[in-house]
């Protein structure tokens, strides 16, 4: 008699739901404060280029720290470096809480603040995000991160009207909302800590016992093969440049976006409404990911994610008015959530445990290098080629994205969710 399997269901695993509320309280920390900077860098400043240099700043440090977290992840227990990120959380917010109660928000606090908080995220927030491999089963991997793009979704649904509303209240409320949010993932991240002590912690040896393990001692060694493992493989570090280029056009088409209403003088709630009209069409898209990723290959998703992507920045040229850009917006977001799923699923599958921290702080690395430029591009796009111009550079590098991704065979090759597992060892020797 053959046994059957069944699949593994993430909501009655009580170590997934917790984890999940830490990672949705922490999320929804730093989709307020994302939202806040750059309509507070423009409110205090009324220039776009000085608030390009507070947000690129704050990208420089996440990207910078998130390189000494991929080598933390793999030393410590995960869920303890999750604790006391989520207490340095705690203690930023309500410092930049009694800042914005003190009227002293300037281009140099809000620098400094920015800066320090994309410093915490990039040291900490590896550690959640590689804390899941030892939580959710491979064969339930790309239901989580589908899972994982519809509750970002809904934060970005939430946040922007929430952000607005306690803008148009004061900046202290977002930090007193921020300061909440750190308890409460700090909470949730210690009772998964308490619940199975060695969980988070990497393992002594896993599925990859061929390779040695990495001088404990030397930290630069360590990142170095993070580094080495993931651009090794033509599945996964082959896909990087592409992932990179559309990140910073797209991106910093968003951000043209936002700069340009709230230079024509949009109030704050109505750039978070839009926002959250995004987000809506954003978590339809993550509720048919679930559909999408097991019937059609990680690469064809890819290829049609970045497609729509791209077509939808060279028509946000054309497009002012703000409907209309929800519209837009919408329609190019649509195949975002699929893209993700397919791409963070397969990769965590794909990654050995013990090298699951560097090698996501690595590829985080490769993918976010170019996005410290999005708010400089955005910013000094506007005061020196105007909206118009400013994206037509996005949507060039849109559409540069879109060939490499289109030349690219290892990406296009990228399997259905079920033979994730199965292509991944076939490069296990390479």
């Amino acid at each position: 008699m053959t046994a059957t399997t069944t699949p593994t269901s993430l909501w009655r695993s009580p170590r997934y739901l917790i984890w999940l509320a830490s990672d949705t309280s922490k999320g929804l920390a730093a989709a307020l404060f994302g939202f806040a900077v750059p309509l507070l860098a423009l409110i205090v400043t009324d220039d776009p280029a000085q608030a390009g240099i507070i947000g690129g700043a704050g990208m420089v440090a996440k990207v910078v720290f998130t390189l000494a977290g991929g080598v933390l992840a793999d030393r410590h227990a995960r869920t303890d470096l999750m604790i006391i990120g989520s207490l340095l959380g705690v203690l930023l917010a309500g410092a930049f809480t009694v800042l914005a109660l003190a009227d002293a928000l300037t281009f140099l606090s809000l620098l400094v603040a920015n800066v320090l908080l994309a410093a915490r995220s990039g040291i900490f927030d590896v550690a959640g995000e590689s804390a899941i491999k030892q939580i959710v089963p491979d064969d339930a991997m790309g239901r989580a991160q589908a899972a994982n793009q519809g509750r970002d979704a809904a934060l970005q649904l939430a946040g922007g009207p929430l952000g607005g509303l306690l803008l148009s209240v004061g900046g202290w409320a977002v930090g007193a909302v921020m300061t909440l949010c750190q308890l409460v993932a700090g909470a949730t991240a210690w009772m998964l800590r308490r619940g199975e002590p060695a969980a988070s912690a990497p393992p002594a040896c896993d599925d990859d016992e061929d390779t040695e393990p990495a001088d404990a001692a030397n930290a630069w060694g360590e990142l170095r093969e993070g580094f080495a493992w993931l651009l090794s493989r033509p599945d996964l570090g082959g896909v990087l440049l592409t992932v990179t280029v559309i990140n910073l056009g797209f991106n910093a088409a968003i951000t043209t976006v936002i700069y340009a209403l709230q230079q024509d003088g949009h109030s704050e709630l109505l750039i978070g409404t839009l926002g959250a009209a995004v987000g809506a069409i954003m978590l339809g898209g993550a509720l048919i990911a679930p559909l999408l990723v097991p019937r059609f290959g990680a690469g064809a998703i890819a290829i049609a994610g970045l497609s729509t992507a791209t077509v939808g920045t060279v028509v946000l040229c054309a497009v002012d008015q703000p409907w209309g850009i929800v519209a837009v917006l919408g329609a190019a977001v649509l195949l975002l959530p699929a893209l993700n799923a397919g791409m963070m699923g397969y990769f965590m599958v794909a990654t050995p445990s013990r090298l699951l921290g560097r090698a996501n702080s690595a590829a985080g690395v490769l993918a976010m290098g170019a996005l410290p430029l999005a708010p400089l591009v955005a910013g000094f796009g506007l005061a020196w080629l105007g909206r118009e111009g400013t994206l037509l550079v996005c949507a060039g590098l849109c559409l540069a994205s879109v060939s490499l991704a289109v030349a690219n065979r290892a990406l296009r090759a990228l399997p259905v969710e079920s033979k994730w597992a199965e292509h991944a060892k076939r490069y296990e020797s390479t």
